[in-house]
């Protein structure tokens, strides 16, 4: 393994490869992590933001650094892909007819399409090492799915800093990265963490429908649409259904008000993160109707695969119990009697909700 630095030729010709690959930012930060994450991390943690998420907490001594998850790691490169969207992640929030689904779960995977591109950089650096002289190098890839405190391993790699949404704000790319790491027993030249930007701005606090941060910087994942309507499986408190409104898939809105998106450049954005047409405004009434076959084909290559026909049907019926639509009873009520008991408890509620 190679532990000595390398040339800045080494981390250029890394660089121009990312980008070529679709990666739009690019940084390298020491392997030691980012000054303050784990103790951060431990303290949400041990306050119970996390909610239901329990990866979050069984894994922490592989989350607190990177040489955690592995001690052989010397730099992890950073990346970033753009999913910036061209049309409002707002504006469907005057038609409760429509469910609206977060901008990044529009198009294909993320972590299909990161995950890939990561693949072929890693791939890359490893023979370019060997040209080099360099010798056999070690490489690990991840993206969202692995213990990796990606946000703050960003910051320091000088890509963005992390706004009071906690999320990552980039002065090129706004609030729409989609981030990716290689760990390497490499050891490159890093970059100088990015300063923090948001400065008196509370637009993200303020705009939370459901005060989902008790402070700034601060997320209590427990009150949190996105997480209420992705990871969390029972069914959602009844104190967050109204406030849901038609969100049936994430929640973009603090993400959407940051004031640093005007710089986001639409021409960094990975095409293939482009919305598709069933998905950019679909009708609820068409999703209500989907068993587990019709999901599964409708949302093949996506990721709200993932969380299942139940989840994504829950999720339906409390934005139908919210639109004010009777019409929606029609396909409400056979829900009442589904084989889920979440999906009936959503489909009881929703068919109150209609008949008031």
């Amino acid at each position: 393994m190679v532990n000595a630095p390398v040339t800045i030729a080494t981390r250029d010709a890394l660089e121009h490869e990312a980008r070529r690959l679709g990666f739009c930012a690019f940084g390298v930060a020491p392997a030691g992590g980012a000054e303050g994450a784990a103790d951060r991390l431990d303290s949400w943690v041990a306050d119970g933001m996390h909610g239901d998420m329990a990866w979050m907490a069984d894994r922490l001594v592989h989350r607190r650094s990177p040489r955690g998850l592995w001690p052989d790691a010397r730099s992890v490169i950073c990346l970033g892909m753009s999913y910036a969207p061209a049309a409002d992640p707002l504006a469907l929030d005057d038609h409760p007819g429509i469910g609206r689904i977060s901008a990044y779960a529009q198009g294909k995977d993320y972590h299909d399409v990161v995950k890939k591109a990561l693949k072929h950089l890693a791939r890359w650096l490893v023979a370019d090492a060997a040209t080099r002289g360099l010798g056999a190098i070690g490489v690990k890839v991840f993206t969202d799915t692995a213990p990796v405190l990606e946000k703050p391993l960003a910051h320091a790699a000088g890509l963005g800093w992390q706004g009071k949404h906690t999320n990552l704000v980039s002065r090129e790319h706004g609030s729409w990265l989609f981030l990716g790491e290689i760990y390497t027993t490499l050891e490159l030249p890093p970059n100088a963490p990015d300063s923090d930007r948001c400065g008196s701005c509370t637009a993200c606090q303020d705009a939370c429908p459901t005060d989902a941060f008790p402070a700034p910087y601060r997320l209590d994942a427990r009150r949190c649409i996105s997480y209420l309507t992705i990871e969390h499986k029972g069914p959602i408190p009844e104190e967050f259904r109204k406030a849901i409104g038609n969100r049936i898939y994430g929640c973009d809105d603090c993400l959407a008000v940051c004031p640093w998106n005007k710089f986001a450049d639409l021409a960094h954005a990975n095409r293939a993160f482009l919305p598709r047409g069933e998905l950019a405004a679909p009708e609820l009434a068409d999703l209500l109707a989907l068993d587990d076959a019709g999901f599964r084909a409708l949302f093949s290559g996506s990721p709200i695969k993932r969380i299942g026909r139940n989840r994504f049907m829950r999720n339906c019926l409390i934005a139908a119990g919210n639109s004010g639509d009777a019409r929606l009873l029609l396909q409400v009520q056979p829900l009442t009697d589904d084989a889920d008991p979440v999906v009936a408890e959503a489909a009881r509620w929703a068919a109150g909700e209609l008949t008031r």
